[in-house]
Formats: C-alpha cells, structure tokens, sequence
C-alpha cells in the first residue's frame, strides 16, 4: 500500500479517509481525529486507554470514531494504520532487516532498563518469596515469557502455576484467595480474555502484578503492583521476539532477585538439578 499524493504533501490513505468524514465527526470525535493527525506514528504504539486520555475523552468516544471510518475496533483501526506507516518506512528506511531488528532489541532493553521501579521490582520479589501460591496468567506469545518464568524458578525450587487457556484462567480465580499472587502477562494491557480473569481473581481478595506495556490500561485497573517492560510493538508485529525480549528483560530481574534473595536454597537447588539433568546427556 503507497501512500497517495494530497495537495498539502505525501498523506496516508487512512489521514485521506479521516478527512473525508471529517465532517461527521462529533466535537469529541474530532479531538481523536486532530490527535491522530499530529502523531499517527506514535498513535500505533497507544493503547485504547492511551489515546483517550492523551484527547480527554471517553473510550467509547474513540471507538464511535473508529466505527464511523468503517473499522471494528481500535485495533482494526491501528492495523490499517500500521500497513500504511510499514509500506513508508520501508521505502525510506537504508536498513538491512538484520540492523532492523538488532537495532529494536538492543532499544527495547535499554529502553526497559531505563524504567524499571527498584522499589516495585523488589516488592514483587518479596511477594513471590512469601507466597506459596503463584499463578501466571499469559495468553498467545506472553504465554512463551509466562512459561520461561515457570522453568527458571523450579530450577532454583520456586513453584508456580502458568494457565495459557482464557476460560482456565476464569475457572482457576473463582478458587483463588487473599493467599493467592496473580502475575498477568499482557503487553498491550487490554487483553479482554486476561482483564476478565484478573478481574474475577480481585473479587476474591487476591494480589495481583502486571507486567505490560502501559501505565493505564485496563489491566492495570485491577493491579496491585505494576512492572513495566518497553518494547514498541505495532499490530503488524503482533506476537514479535521483540515484545518478548521486553518480557523475558523483566522476568530475568524477578528470577535473579529471588535467587538473591533465597541464595543457599537457590544454589542446592540448581546444583540438584544440573546433575540429575546431566544423566540426561550422553
């Protein structure tokens, strides 16, 4: 997809089609519009919540405007927007892929290094010490980030439970209690399946830690403690390393501060299993 020429300069098909129904947008609506205008190479990296607060505006009000351009949802909305920016990008762009995508990891631990709350990060570390039952609740490509956390604490003989499946999750929070730690894994912070289950688990007294991409987000509406991760991930790029590299960035943290932490048991440990392991190899 080319961008097409406007008599203002080179615009995205997607700013042609907002100026057309321009003037069926509501007063409200035309906040998102002058808002996505300004900044629609950042607005790809914005979540719903995001957006509505940059334009004091409802949610609701964002959705009507992307609903009256012809999209489902937002995130129809930032697709279309995401296949336009990629087509510019990469004809401007004198990158190789391999610089590209060295270059995006390299930013993305940088850039979560740069935010990690020390306070938080410990306080997380000491929940998960204390309490004996952990849950994980990740879907899809943060399932893979919830699962190496599950593996790098049995090493060091830390037990946690990691449910991938969204109606398992639902289940699982009705048994839960104020005993109970939840870490839900959402980059975007507004997976519906992972927002109803923690919602769910709240009612029922437990903690709950996120680890997304965004201070406010629905998910973090229900949050007890908040560790941020900063990987850039557009709707193209869905599911990408890169998003999980700023996953595993954080997780490594927690895995490490507990071992810290817990040093005698975490060393006999791992000690028992690389040599239980090790009869594995021939």
């Amino acid at each position: 997809m080319k961008y097409e020429e406007s008599p203002g300069g080179s615009l995205p098909k997607l700013t042609l089609l907002m100026e057309q129904n321009k003037t069926g947008f509501t007063k409200s609506e035309l906040k998102v519009y002058e808002y996505v205008l300004k900044n629609f190479k950042e607005v790809i990296y914005q979540s719903l919540t995001e957006i509505s607060l940059a334009c004091d505006i409802g949610e609701s009000t964002v959705l009507r405007f992307c609903r009256k351009l012809g999209f489902k949802g937002y995130q129809d909305f930032k697709f279309a927007l995401a296949q336009e920016l990629a087509s510019f990008n990469n004809s401007e762009s004198d990158e190789t892929f391999v610089d590209r995508v060295k270059n995006s990891m390299v930013e993305t631990i940088h850039n979560t290094y740069e935010i990690v709350d020390h306070e938080e990060l410990q306080k997380v570390i000491d929940l998960i010490i204390e309490t004996d039952n952990v849950i994980v609740y990740a879907i899809s490509s943060s399932g893979i980030a919830g699962l190496d956390m599950q593996n790098r604490l049995m090493r060091i003989g830390k037990h946690i439970e990691v449910i991938t499946d969204s109606h398992m999750q639902v289940t699982r929070s009705c048994s839960v209690s104020s005993n109970t730690l939840i870490i839900a894994i959402s980059l975007t912070g507004s997976t519906k399946d992972i927002v109803d289950a923690v919602s769910v688990a709240k009612k029922n007294n437990a903690k709950v830690v996120a680890i997304t991409n965004y201070v406010k987000s629905p998910l973090t509406k229900f949050s007890d403690h908040l560790l941020l991760t900063s990987a850039k991930e557009n709707p193209l790029d869905s599911g990408s390393l890169i998003s999980k590299v700023s996953q595993l960035f954080v997780i490594d943290l927690i895995c490490t501060g507990i071992s810290i932490k817990i040093y005698d048991q975490a060393k006999k440990n791992k000690e028992r299993v690389a040599e239980e392991i090790s009869r594995k190899l021939y």
